[in-house]
């Protein structure tokens, strides 16, 4: 424990010292006084925090604990948590910022991300339950040769990680500038330090915990917020859209489809990606193994989904109130008209035109938790990847000690930081929901179909899992790097050399059809024995005898 104090107590000094150093910086960067009450509660929620994680620390003792919090998580608590796990940065700020500029259009984030769900809570959950043990994984290898599905179940995760940390990075580091007048720089910093302390000392019960409680405040938050909306239109929503219509540059445009994505491929292609990428995302899969029985399992995602559903509802409605009581107004823009902190900061900016300085304060506190709370999330998978995947599976050969693993495990999510504070920088100007949604678009292509396979079709093999697998990723991979949103925002070549938005509806087809094909050509006798498994996995799968114990190699 004297680590962890030592470790907390820079973390401690450097949120006081922001908050000292502010005053002078954000009035010259962004020409507004400092909002001491918005860096009080910042400092607060940070404070806390920090003690949840002192607290889980003395819980996290095996790697059954740092992992899934020793299995003891109730279907209720899990379903808020993974609510909150989902409702990232991304959500809140992202998908607001994308009604604000697009309009109607923005929407299609909102309802993507939603339809995944029944995916999950009909195909998924209880067969996840009852064959994982720590990682999506240990399900898609239960009959499968370890080495070579885990080396892809382990790529195929860290990919989705780090775009889907990059997204969390930015957002964290504008709302940090925009409110202390920070470096983007430091902020990003300072962001990856605090995630890597609550991931290394509190592992899934402080992450949880921290999920929990952040999901409770910005389902509260949003609901304030859409609400006071409301309530200056006489709580009807035709107002609030004709009177967004009157003041956007777009006019009517912004009722209608196309001004986002403007084509029917990419339409299509984008639809896919947030559907099927749910049901592949690593960070959420890792989830359902926090909890004790299948049927818990199940209630997590019937709760998930009706507070997911909820606050969708809510960030279409704080999208178009921030077009109306945003964009119209001085205060929030700068010398050149432009938002001050980006568009990305549209709903905090509605906080504090809707309820001043408190509660930009609270909503500000609130997006910061989301941040940190999906970060540690997405670091905890990645390195449970690592260290239970590749390092305890593959390369000690189902060997190691919990001790070692755990070891792994920590200095993997010090990489892991350091890799997202990096591309977080390299990110600054992006569009966090359509950030995400490249990750959404690689889980699509190469964990689900994986996944979706190696649980549901008896002639699956080992080969086909792998190379299928892997087809999907760099399909999706190369894709994403040579579309718009990398090859011409982030390396500066002047044309896209993949034209549509998304790459789902080629990379996810093409990962299917590998593991068809090349499933139905393997002849092996590691194949036969691939084939002969099915029916133990399908009796496990289906009613969870044996659950308790490893899964089956």
């Amino acid at each position: 424990m004297s680590t962890l104090k030592r470790l907390m107590a820079p973390a401690l000094l450097a949120t006081c010292g922001i908050a000292l150093a502010a005053g002078g910086d954000l009035g010259q960067a962004e020409r507004q006084p400092t909002n001491w009450t918005a860096i009080i509660m910042f400092a607060a929620f940070v404070l806390f925090t920090l003690f949840i994680t002192k607290w889980a620390a003395k819980k996290t003792r095996s790697a059954s604990d740092f992992y899934t919090a020793g299995g003891g998580i109730t279907g209720f608590q899990n379903g808020l948590a993974i609510a909150g796990d989902f409702m990232s940065a991304a959500s809140f700020l992202g998908i607001s910022a994308s009604v604000f500029l697009n309009g109607y259009d923005g929407l299609i984030y909102a309802i993507g991300f939603l339809v995944g769900w029944p995916v999950i809570t009909f195909l998924m959950a209880e067969r996840l339950r009852n064959l994982g043990r720590f990682t999506f994984a240990d399900v898609a290898a239960y009959r499968f040769k370890q080495a070579p599905i885990r080396i892809f179940s382990a790529s195929g995760t860290l990919v989705v990680v780090a775009f889907y940390l990059i997204a969390q990075m930015v957002g964290a580091g504008q709302l940090i500038k925009l409110l202390f007048g920070l470096e983007y720089w430091i902020a990003v910093v300072l962001v990856g330090t605090l995630m890597m302390i609550y991931v290394l000392f509190g592992g899934m019960t402080a992450t949880t915990w921290v999920q929990i409680i952040k999901a409770v405040m910005l389902l509260g938050g949003a609901s304030f917020m859409a609400f006071a909306v409301l309530a200056q239109f006489s709580f009807s929503p035709e107002a609030l859209f004709a009177k967004a219509v009157e003041v956007h540059s777009k006019k009517d445009a912004i009722m209608g489809p196309g001004t986002f994505i403007k084509d029917p491929v990419s339409a299509i292609s984008f639809g896919m990606a947030l559907m099927f990428g749910t049901a592949g995302l690593p960070h959420i899969l890792m989830r359902f193994f926090t909890v004790p029985s299948a049927k818990e399992a199940r209630k997590s995602v019937f709760w998930a989904t009706t507070w997911i559903a909820y606050f969708y509802i809510l960030t279409f409605i704080i999208g178009f109130g921030a077009i109306v009581l945003v964009s119209t107004n001085p205060e929030f823009k700068d010398a050149a008209g432009k938002l001050l902190g980006g568009n990305n900061m549209a709903a905090v900016h509605l906080a504090k035109a809707v309820g001043g300085n408190v509660f930009l304060g609270f909503i500000s506190a609130v997006a910061f938790a989301t941040i940190l709370a999906v970060v540690a999330g997405l670091t905890l998978s990645g390195a449970s990847a690592v260290s239970h995947d590749l390092y305890a599976t593959v390369i000690k050969k189902g060997q190691a000690s919990g001790a070692s693993e755990l070891k792994v495990s920590k200095i993997t999510t010090i990489a892991l930081g350091i890799i997202a504070v990096v591309l977080g920088i390299a990110f600054e100007k992006q569009n966090i929901a359509f950030m995400v949604s490249l990750a959404f678009a690689i889980a699509a292509s190469a964990n689900f179909p994986v996944l979706f396979m190696s649980v549901l079709w008896k002639n699956c093999t080992t080969r086909g899992a792998t190379i299928g697998g892997f087809i999907g990723l760099t399909l999706a991979l190369v894709m994403t790097v040579l579309s718009k949103s990398v090859w011409v925002d982030v390396l500066g070549h002047a044309d896209a050399l993949f034209p549509y938005a998304s790459p789902a509806i080629f990379s996810m087809p093409a990962g299917f059809l590998g593991i068809w094909l090349f499933s139905v050509l393997d002849k092996s006798d590691r194949a036969r024995i691939d084939r002969a498994g099915y029916e133990a996995q399908q009796m496990r799968s289906e009613t969870g005898i044996g659950a308790a114990g490893a899964s089956a190699h």
